[in-house]
């Protein structure tokens, strides 16, 4: 990591460091970002210096700190433009197919929140892949999910049928796997040694298939301890939270967080871990690929029920999905700057902010998880009105 100490004062200066990070490479892609995906882009000038400022770009400089600058995402704008329209000519699927892997006898309710989130946003077929214990429970919790009873735990299978159940689950799940446009890892997973070999089957079928795939939970318990499973995954997405970041850094960099210069630690570990993207979890969730970093900082709730990490999960699946279909259908340059996977972590993390913050006025301390999954279709219609 860089020591900012022994750096020129041109770098520790911040108005001299916002030039020289303007005309960066890492600043041009992201003013490619700005340009390819605005709908004001034909307005956008050359001049970056002049970009940098406009109000309608999607990202634009906010000094966190005077040594570590990130850059806010304009994320209604975001949303707005990977949102898909309601077509009359469409048809079932075709607004997002999502799966969520996770769900054992002990935890039942990550797994739905996630699921649930994705359909609320509006995908329009959601799978859970559980234990058979957990099947029954989520079933029950709603009728609007398709839940698969398929995964196994270490005390139902003895030591001699662990090879040919773990097949027969990979295989089950392989059929569907083509159909999905994203998949969840890790919600309710619990980390039992046998599942989560079965569940990291799982993940590098879904990798050969061009899948992307969202790790949140457990399924980040189970990645820290095995990095071959996203390295180099371009389509695959972390959302750590603040301890589950701890432990990733420690594993990947050997050195703890460092707050003051958050933004370069998080870019140094996507590109440790080889491309991939991260988001992590705050009072504002700062997200890179390794060479874009930006933050989403719209002040949600100071309410901090369990289950909003899981909320976030099913909606950047959807949101990643849409924004990844928004690329290839409008034929977008094949400059790879333009990151899908970056796009749905910023959609993702504005709708669950706003959709808490709804909750909370309404609530207070009382506002559960729930009460914030009921939020997000108001949330997104305030963003990007359906009628439009």
């Amino acid at each position: 990591m860089r020591n900012h100490s022994h750096c020129p004062h041109a770098w520790r200066n911040p108005q001299h460091r916002g030039r020289m990070w303007a005309a960066s490479p890492a600043f041009r892609r992201r003013l490619f970002l700005l340009r390819s995906l605005s709908p004001c882009a034909a307005a956008l000038p050359n001049n970056t210096s002049s970009s940098s400022s406009s109000p309608s770009t999607f990202i634009r400089l906010n000094a966190m700190a005077a040594s570590d600058p990130v850059y806010e995402a304009d994320a209604e704008a975001v949303v707005r433009r990977i949102t898909p329209p309601l077509d009359r000519a469409r048809h079932k699927g075709q607004a997002g197919k999502i799966a969520v892997i996770g769900g054992c006898r002990e935890y039942t309710g990550a797994p739905y929140f996630a699921a649930i989130s994705a359909l609320k946003v509006g995908a329009d077929l959601s799978h859970v892949f559980c234990t058979r214990d957990a099947a029954t429970v989520i079933k029950s919790y709603s009728p609007e999910l398709i839940v698969h009873p398929i995964l196994e735990e270490s005390y139902s299978v003895s030591d001699g049928e662990r090879e040919s159940v773990s097949s027969r689950i990979l295989t089950e799940v392989a059929k569907w796997m083509e159909r999905f446009d994203c998949i969840v890892v890790g919600p309710g997973l619990g980390r039992d040694s046998f599942l989560l070999d079965c569940v990291s089957n799982i993940m590098r079928h879904a990798r050969q298939a061009n899948i992307p795939t969202v790790v949140d939970g457990d399924g980040l318990f189970l990645i820290t301890n095995n990095l071959s499973l996203v390295e180099g995954n371009s389509l695959a997405i972390l959302t750590p939270n603040v301890y589950e970041y701890k432990r990733l850094v420690q594993k990947v960099l050997n050195c703890e967080v460092n707050e003051e210069n958050a933004s370069e630690q998080l870019t140094a570990l996507c590109q440790k871990i080889g491309g991939i993207t991260i988001m992590q979890k705050g009072k504002a969730d700062i997200i890179s690929d390794g060479k874009t970093v930006t933050q989403v900082s719209t002040f949600g709730s100071p309410r901090r029920c369990g289950g909003q990490g899981d909320i976030l999960s099913g909606s950047v699946a959807v949101f990643a999905s849409w924004a990844r279909h928004f690329l290839l259908t409008n034929e977008y340059p094949t400059d790879k700057s333009v990151n899908p996977m970056m796009l749905g972590c910023i959609a993702g993390s504005l709708l669950l902010r706003k959709a808490a913050s709804h909750a909370f006025e309404k609530n207070k301390r009382s506002t559960i998880t729930t009460d914030i999954i009921e939020f997000l279709g108001k949330s997104l219609e305030d963003i990007c009105p359906a009628g439009h």
